[in-house]
Formats: structure tokens, sequence, C-alpha cells
């Protein structure tokens, strides 16, 4: 392509030559490809680009002097950041046209779905749109077909589609590798999305046995995929995950049903149950357990301490029993277990099946509670070979049973345009203003790498236009190599960001537990790390998408003031034991251990564990403190069904669970991995601001909000009460903190009522709250003497009128508090 002028040609799809030929409308940013297939160049000075819709001055003109030469490809990107192009975005389902400078029609193209790859013309310029196997932006389009071969028997092929688009199989053959003819696909076989299709030994023509591969051609001739072996397996090879990766062996064939990619029998049973890594008798030992219904053959499997070079392998042979247990020996390990180290269980394929750590000898031992399954903890004696003594049988709530209603409204709403992250948002964090104004929303983007400045606009939160935030800022690690999975997002005291991060996304496969620090001023588009704590070795080892999900910063004053035990001294926690850290801790979220610990960063890349605390959550997604009610909120996603976990510390010092609660009732059961509360500055009637990050961007949105009742603070400036200092009631009031209607005490220098009596009069006898409304259809959920219940009353949440429409609220809520009865306006205005 060139820019010189020339003497343009009749702009007709005849004589011009000019057409779409490869349009990239699912990773951001979007871009589309034109190809000149004339003998000409042709001026496209004035020629126009739009999708589906008329945007008048937002329709993309080509500037004067743009020419195409003939043959050769011109590529218009999607405005990103200071980067110039189209200012609007293609989506799944959607329409290019172009349209020369006189408004005729050149050419158009439209689809109803994403491509996993690209839509390209075959042969470029002239054919049919199809899906293309790679993109090839600016050259030759790639029109070998995407089907691939999937899982292969000693009886069967089975090929799937992998993309998100219905995949015309119709001419393609399969035939032994080198054959010059094989088996061909019948004219109008047609797989959907993810789906199948199997093709029997007896259709091939040929023994898979004694062949030594397979090749899939496409419809043109050319090699789609290919697969070669030296033998089939019992059961089957196929690719794990299906359609994308590489061939294992599997556990069992599933031919025309997604792979089954377990390829050690006991992977998903066998489990490292209990440890001795101190006066054992005779020293030190580790004990499995078989957790599934069939006994396991461990011969070959491997255990490992925290140095790779200490491997221990079972002896052939050895078979652990259905629910029983195998004890490897001191004799048998050929290395010692420390007072600060870890077990490894791997496979003989070297998968890491399970794994524990610890900081320090138990007093015992180490054990599953319950046996297989359960997080470990000192047990109450040694139970070499038998199930563990777990001691009070009293822990946590189960994760799976149902927690209390979410404390707000049941509503919610979408808060950010339309199309906007296509999927993979995460982490969020909201920084105020200190006043009434909607500040900045800080959120990451995993797949992609990028840390966005969002902002309100007055009915949503979108990109910030200023300072090369319009389509967020790619992420880099401190060396300026890579793309950080970014996960968990954090604003610091001194207003720098740190992103938490699990992997980098050019290596995939391999664990990488970061804390990034990033300086997000200046203009530039890309932001290197000032600072990277990598935490990997620290951790137990996870899956390599199932890390470090959420990162929340707390004041070092805010958790000194609560009496927070440093779980590495022993002690409370003093700042001053840690110089040159930026005056707060770090508390980190593990997606596949369910665990939050306590990090306390050092200026040099140095850190210090300080906590670990147990949610009782099946994952941990998000992060947020609130400050108001000393409590750390822990948010899991889909996997455990939107509900968080509320952590307070105890008089010991760590941080314990107070209560799990649900979801908002008319929240969708989503894969939310961020969440973000707004400060008390925020309150209106009542109510405040949450937001949740989906990363499945439902329905086309990432972004919810909806909102959690305000906590009412004292006035620093009022004399205390003598007679009922804060914490403590008289006559079952609700002198905490809050107002006097309707409260009981809870412990956690809030006011349940919230200064609306909800309850008439459920809570003035010291008996607890009632939480229903004045026809006497509530329950009293409230405890005797001031215990905690755990949540604060929403104070009459439930008379909210049903919201009617998207209304804004409260800076980027689109939910309309409604009014209340007068007796609980007059009783919030005495309060």
């Amino acid at each position: 392509m060139s820019l010189a002028a020339v003497a343009p040609i009749p702009a007709t799809a005849e004589v011009s030559g000019v057409a779409f030929n490869e349009i990239s409308q699912r990773v951001n940013p979007d871009w589309v490809e034109f190809y000149n297939n004339g003998s000409e160049p042709v001026d496209l000075s004035g020629w126009m680009f739009q999708d589906e819709k008329d945007r008048d001055s937002e329709d993309y003109v080509f500037p004067d002097g743009t020419v195409l030469d003939a043959g050769e490809y011109l590529v218009l990107d999607a405005a990103d950041g200071d980067v110039p192009g189209f200012e609007f975005g293609l989506g799944k389902a959607d329409v290019v046209r172009l349209s020369d400078s006189s408004g005729a029609l050149v050419d158009t193209f439209a689809w109803d779905a994403h491509a996993l790859t690209t839509y390209g013309r075959c042969p470029d310029g002239t054919g049919d749109f199809q899906l293309t196997a790679a993109s090839t932006k600016g050259g030759v389009n790639d029109c070998t077909s995407p089907a691939r071969i999937n899982e292969i028997s000693s009886e069967w092929v089975e090929i799937i589609n992998p993309t998100d688009a219905d995949l015309d199989l119709g001419a393609h053959v399969l035939r032994g590798a080198g054959a010059a003819d094989g088996y061909e696909i019948p004219a109008g076989t047609v797989l959907e999305p993810a789906t199948f299709v199997v093709i029997d030994q007896d259709d091939l023509g040929f023994d898979l046995d004694t062949a030594d591969g397979v090749e899939l051609i496409d419809a043109s001739g050319a090699v789609a995929d290919e697969h070669g072996w030296e033998a089939l397996p019992e059961t089957s090879q196929g690719r794990c995950p299906d359609g994308t990766g590489d061939f294992e062996v599997t556990a069992l064939a599933t031919p025309g049903a997604a792979n089954d990619c377990v390829p050690a029998g006991g992977q998903d049973t066998l489990r490292v149950n209990e440890v001795e890594s101190s006066g054992g008798d005779p020293g030190d030992w580790v004990e499995l357990m078989n957790t599934g219904s069939e006994d396991v053959d461990l011969s070959g499997w491997l255990l490992r301490d925290d140095d790779d070079t200490h491997t221990s392998t079972i002896p052939e042979g050895t078979v652990i029993e259905a629910g029983g247990y195998y004890i490897h020996e001191r004799d048998q390990l050929g290395f010692g277990l420390g007072g600060s180290d870890m077990v490894r269980l791997y496979a003989p394929n070297g998968n890491l099946v399970d794994a524990t750590e610890w900081d320090g000898h138990a007093p015992t031992t180490y054990g599953r509670c319950p046996d297989g399954s359960g997080e470990f903890q000192v047990t109450g004696s040694v139970t070499k070979g038998a199930a563990n003594d777990c001691g009070d049988p009293d822990g946590p709530d189960d994760p799976d049973e149902p927690g209390e209603p979410w404390p707000g409204s049941p509503d919610v709403a979408t808060v950010d345009p339309a199309e906007t992250f296509d999927g993979d948002l995460s982490g969020l964090d909201y920084q105020p203003t200190g006043t009434m104004e909607p500040a900045v929303m800080w959120a990451v983007d995993n797949g992609r790498g990028r840390l966005h400045r969002l902002e309100w606009n007055g009915s949503v939160w979108d990109n910030s236009s200023a300072d090369g935030w319009s389509a967020g800022k790619t992420l880099r690690y401190r060396d300026g190599s890579g793309t950080p999975d970014s996960e968990g997002v954090t604003v610091t005291g001194d207003g720098d960001v740190v992103v938490g991060t699990e992997r980098d996304n050019d290596n995939g496969s391999v664990s990488r537990l970061s804390l990034l620090r990033y300086e997000i001023t200046g203009t530039e588009t890309e932001l290197v790390a000032a600072a990277e704590w990598d935490l990997t070795a620290d951790l137990p080892p996870v899956r390599a998408n199932a890390g470090v999900e959420a990162v929340k910063w707390v004041p070092d004053t805010t958790l000194t003031e609560l009496g927070f035990i440093d779980e590495s001294t022993g002690d409370v926690y003093d700042p001053a034991n840690y110089s040159g850290h930026d005056g707060g801790v770090y508390f980190v979220g593990i997606e596949g251990s369910g665990l939050v610990y306590g990090y306390v960063l050092v200026a040099d890349g140095d850190f210090q564990q300080v906590a670990e605390i147990d949610p009782g959550l099946d994952g941990v997604m998000g992060l947020e403190y609130e400050h108001e009610t000393s409590t750390l909120w822990v948010v899991c996603d889909n996997g455990c069904e939107g509900r968080s976990a509320l952590l307070r510390v105890s008089d010991d010092g760590t941080f314990e669970l107070a209560e799990h609660v649900e979801r908002p009732a008319d929240m969708p059961d989503l894969n939310n991995e961020g969440f973000a509360m707004t400060p008390a500055v925020q309150c209106v009637e009542g109510m405040r601001p949450v937001y949740w990050a989906d990363d499945g961007d439902t329905d086309e949105h990432s972004l919810r909000a909806g909102t959690l009742p305000c906590i009412d603070e004292p006035d620093p400036d009022d004399p205390p009460d003598e007679e009922n200092p804060p914490g403590g009631t008289e006559d079952g009031g609700a002198e905490d903190g809050g107002t006097e209607d309707g409260g009981a005490e809870d412990g956690d220098g809030t006011d349940d009522g919230q200064g609306d009596d909800s309850g008439g009069e459920g809570g003035a006898d010291g008996d607890g709250t009632d939480t229903g409304t004045d026809d006497g259809q509530g329950d009293d959920t409230g405890t005797e003497g001031g215990e905690d219940p755990g949540l604060p009353d929403t104070g009459g949440v439930s008379d909210l009128l049903v919201i009617g429409g998207a209304l804004v609220m409260l800076a980027g809520i689109a939910l309309l508090i409604g009014t209340r009865r007068s007796n609980q306006l007059n009783a919030g205005q005495a309060a």
C-alpha cells in the first residue's frame, strides 16, 4: 500500500477489486483487512468503513491520499489508546460495510458468532468467507480447516470443531499417514461449536492398530491436522484440553464426548493425608489416603519435599486399597522433613496431584480434617495408618451450606457499556475521593494483561479518555517482557497500584504467583512493573490457572488498632519490624486452595508472610476491606454460587470467619472475579454502592452494581457515654456506635437497625433484632445479650420498593431506593 496520489478508478466492485479480506472481532483491539484483487491501484480517499450502524461522525472515512496497490493488503485497526483507527467495536453478531466516496456499497460481510481465530476469504480477495485456521494480519489467509483430530482408539477416530461457529466438514478426508486416499466425510456434515464426529474403523478402510498415524485433509487438499503414535493404548489418546491441547493417554475412551484427561489411575482419588516431620516412630513419614472406591496401584508414584532434587519413588507392586492408607517411611523417603517444609505427591507421568506445606513442626502431626478432603490442621494425636484425630468437630461453616441473605438490596444492575470488555475483566478496586463525587475504579483484564482506569460518565463506568487510558494500559513484568495474567488489583497508600498475577500468559502452563507494583502517572500506554514480589516458592503449589486471584492492601494503622497478630512472630503486628515496607499488609487470595495470606512487602523485593486465613470457601476470587465494620470480605464466584465470607479480627488477634452471606437474590450465578465497595461518604438513604466484575461478560456486560447498608460512625466530637461505652449495651439497647432504633448489641461497633425500626419491638429488650416488617411476618434473628450476629441489619431493606427500569443512584448504581414508611423515616430522623 502507498499513499501516493493517483487518478482514482471508478468505485464499483467489478472494477475496483477492493474487498474485505480478513476480520478479527474476538480479541481486542479489533481490526479489518482489505485486499485489492484487481490489476490497478485504487484511491480510497473518502471511502467509508462502517459496521451495522450508521454512526455519522464516528464512521471511519479513509484520509486523502490513501491508495491500495494491486495485490496488496491494507489493515485498519480499531483505535487503541493513542493509536488512531476506527472508533467502534465489532460485536459477536455484526456487519462490516465498505462504501466508495459517492456512497455506493462496494462490499459487505455479516456474521452471527465470534470467530475463534478470524473470518477470512478463501482464496484471498475473491472467495467466500470462512473461519481461518490462524490469524494472518496483513498476509495471505490461512484457509486450512480449523477442524482437529481430538481422540483416537484402536476402533475409531474422533474429530472436533474447536471454534465458536458452525464448521462444514464436507469433502474433508481422513486417511492413514502418507496414504494417497482415505475416508471422505459426506457433504452436509456440519459440526456445531465444540461438538464431535466419530468415524469408525470399518468406514476408514485401514487398521488403526497397525497404522502409525492419521491425517485430516480439508476440502482444498491441505493437511488440516495430523497425529502419529508408536502404539495405541487400551483406552485412547486424546487432546487435553479438547481441541487445543497435546495428546495424552486418557483414563477412559469417550467417543463423541469430552476427553477424560486423567491419565493415571488414582490421580483424582489419592491425597496426602497426614505428615510427621519431627520425632516420629521411626522418624519422619508421609501418609497417603485413597478416597476412591477402587484399589490404586502406587507403582512409580513420586514424593518430594520442597527440594526438587529430593525425590522418593514408591516401589513397584505397592497397592493402596479403596478407602485405605499407605505409609511411606523415613528409610523409604531417603530425606528428612524440616520445620519449614512441604510434601508433594506426583503421578508417574509427572503431574502434581497433591501437596501440603508448613512453617513449623507440629506437636503431633499435620492431618486433613476430615480425612482425604479437608484442610490440614494440627491433629489431636498421631494416627499413623488410621483416621485422623481432628479434635473438636465444630469448625467454620460448611462452605456448601447456605449463608445469610445478602444484607443489601436484592437488586443489581449493569453499569458498563455493552461489548466494552468482551470477557476476562477480573479484579476491582475503588479509589475514593473523600466526597460524594465518584472517583476512579481500577480494573484488570487477566487475558490481555491490562489495567483499566474507569470513570463514571453519568450513566456507566467507562475507560478514562485521558493520558492514554482509553483502552486500558498493557502491563509488563519488571524487565519489560511477558503478559501478566492479572487477576487482582489494589491501590496502595501512596497511590501506586499493585496487581496480583498467577502466571505469565506467554508461558501459561507455569505458575508465577506474583505481586507487581506499577506507577500510574504518565501518558504511556504500556506500564512496566517498578517492583515484583514472586510468592511462588512461599505458597503451596497450585495449578497455573488457580493461583493469585485477589489482593487488598490494608493500612498498618488499621491492623494495629485491631490488635492484629503477626503469625511469623506470634506477637501483635509491629510495622517497625519491617523497615522499607509501604505502610500496610497485602492480603492475597488463592483460587485453588481457597485460602487468604497476609504479606508485608519490602522495597527490595523481599517479603514476609504474616497471616494464613481460611474463609471456609472453595475458592477466593475477590477481596475487599470494609473499614466501617473492620471486616475483610472474601468473595467467591459461581464455583461457590457467589457466596462471600466475612472475616473479623477475634480476641486472639487473628482474622476469623464471622459469617457467610449469599449473593443478592436478583444476581445471576456469574463468574464474578472482582468486588469493590464504596466508602460511607457514598451513602444515600442508608445505602451505598458495591460492584462486581464478571469475567464471563454475561449478556455483553462485565460490571454490575448492588447495595450494602451504611454503618453510622460515631462523631469524634461527641463526648463518650460513660454509662454505655462502645461495645456495651444497657437494657438490650444499641449503644455500640450506631443508633438506638430497633438495634440489639452486635459487638462489632455497628447498629443492626441502621436507625430504622424495621422489626417493631424486636430489639428493645435485649432479645435481638426483629428483621420482619410491620405486618408481623418477619422472624427475630437477633442474639442474646449483645452477641455478634455477624451481619449488620439492613434496617428495613425488605420495605424498599421494587425498581422499575434503570435509574441512576450513587455514582453508577442503576437502582432506585424506594420510599420507606413514614414511621421509619421519622425513626431515622429522630436518630
